[in-house]
């Protein structure tokens, strides 16, 4: 998977390696943004269970 991102990818191999950089920053701020507060309202991990 990550080789065929590789290959599409325009540019030399430093080019490259710069845009997969800025992919995986973008996808790192998309979660912590955006998905995993979405996940934490619906999923109920602040209930306790041990008394």
């Amino acid at each position: 998977m990550y080789s065929a991102l590789f290959r599409r990818l325009p540019g030399s191999t430093w080019v490259k390696v710069i845009q997969v950089l800025i992919l995986l920053a973008a996808i790192i701020v998309l979660l912590f943004g955006w998905v995993f507060p979405w996940a934490a309202e619906h999923l109920p991990i602040s209930e306790n269970t041990v008394g």
